[in-house]
């Protein structure tokens, strides 16, 4: 737990203040703004405080880039990074925080709370705080913000590595029990696609046109049949897959000439990932072929895809899960080595280089409008956060 009641009202402080600020992806200035603020009253000089252009490197744009903070070492050790990331999904823009005995959860019923993961950005910039209001011994430590992770973990993919200062160690806070020391996870890959039929009057003349819906459904249906839709597992290896959005279609009295889809496939195993995405796009093939007018022409199907994050699977003795472990073990914790089956912003990090382990805030049901936060465990991973930020034990 954090050591003392003084500093465990001012987390809590934090996090309420934080959820209650709008930011859902490519919107994060209002949070970014709002960090920078308190890391300058906390004496962070300007020099130290850097925003990146990751959001220029974005598909989706954005308004700011990562938000990267760095202070020099009174030890020297190798340096730490400590990151979460700002965004909220849209479920949660308008959300009020109340406190429910130990939880904090949203005031409205049809909003999200937004603790994923603002939980984690109070629980990184409540560490900051406090190692400069203590004047805690550290290594050289990075703390980083990071934006649009929820729509694809754009921010981690486009950071720009070079003002991060090389740290050996890196720790990502996001999701629920901080005992959970997630070490791996699963990489996903997103499609576009586009069904291009030929449109005519549903009364006068339905044999004229060929029906993009038809050829989306029969496609949608093969695949559900066939075991690739929904769980996959074939040959001993598992995947997942989801058509989430269809578009199209204006009258019923028009034969549908074209339909967009936006559908995922996701494995720890990047090979049959690859077949999952086969699979989606034979199965849309062949359904075009097989909807046909009266003269013959058939629909046409584009499918356009891309990596929105690589699989990772960190070696037993990393140095950061070994942290973790000590960490949590410090808090009070016993901990857990866990694989996600969704993706982090550690996939992206790993990958490029920073092996990154992920620990939970605290979150629970993310994502919906009876999401919750534990402030017991929260308080829990501001403890092992500050131990992963001094190597210390006792704070």
């Amino acid at each position: 737990m954090i050591k003392t009641r003084e500093a465990v009202v001012d987390a809590e402080d934090l996090v309420a203040r934080l959820i209650a600020l709008p930011g859902r992806s490519g919107q994060e200035r209002p949070v970014m703004d709002f960090i920078v603020d308190e890391l300058s009253r906390a004496g962070v000089s300007e020099g130290a405080i850097r925003f990146d252009r990751a959001h220029q490197r974005s598909v989706h744009g954005g308004e700011v880039g990562n938000l990267v903070c760095k202070l020099p070492g009174t030890e020297r050790k190798p340096r730490r990074l400590l990151m979460a990331h700002t965004d909220t999904v849209p479920l949660c823009n308008g959300a009020r925080p109340i406190r429910r005995g130990r939880f904090l959860v949203p005031a409205e019923k049809h909003t999200g709370l937004g603790a994923d993961d603002r939980a984690g950005c109070a629980v990184v910039l409540h560490t900051a705080r406090e190692v400069l209001r203590r004047g805690l011994p550290h290594p050289p430590l990075t703390f980083l913000w990071t934006v649009q992770e929820e729509t694809g973990l754009h921010g981690a993919r486009n950071a720009t590595l070079s003002l991060l200062g090389r740290p050996r160690l890196a720790f990502n806070f996001d999701g629920g029990s901080c005992a959970k020391v997630t070490v791996g996870a699963t990489g996903g890959y997103r499609m576009a696609i586009r069904v291009r039929g030929l449109a005519s009057h549903a009364g006068g003349a339905p044999e004229e046109g060929v029906s993009a819906i038809t050829v989306a459904s029969l496609a949608i249906a093969e695949l559900h049949e066939s075991g690739w839709l929904g769980l996959v597992e074939k040959g001993g290896r598992r995947g997942t897959s989801n058509v989430g959005v269809i578009r199209g279609g204006e009258a019923t009295n028009v034969v549908t000439p074209e339909l967009t889809l936006r559908a995922e496939a996701r494995s720890h195993c990047p090979a049959f990932r690859q077949h999952i995405i086969r699979a989606f796009e034979d199965a849309f093939r062949r359904s075009a072929r097989r909807v046909r007018n009266h003269k013959g022409k058939r629909a046409g199907v584009q499918i356009d895809g891309q990596l929105d994050y690589e699989s990772f699977l960190l070696d037993d003795d990393q140095p950061c899960a070994v942290a973790a472990d000590a960490a949590v073990r410090a808090a009070g914790g016993t901990p857990r080595r866990a694989v996600s089956n969704g993706g982090l912003d550690a996939n992206w990090m790993t990958l490029r280089g920073i092996p990154t382990v992920s620990l939970g805030v605290g979150q629970q049901n993310a994502h919906t409008t009876s999401e919750r936060l534990d402030l017991r465990e929260f308080a829990r991973a501001c403890r092992v956060a500050l131990v992963l930020a001094t190597g210390q034990t006792t704070l």
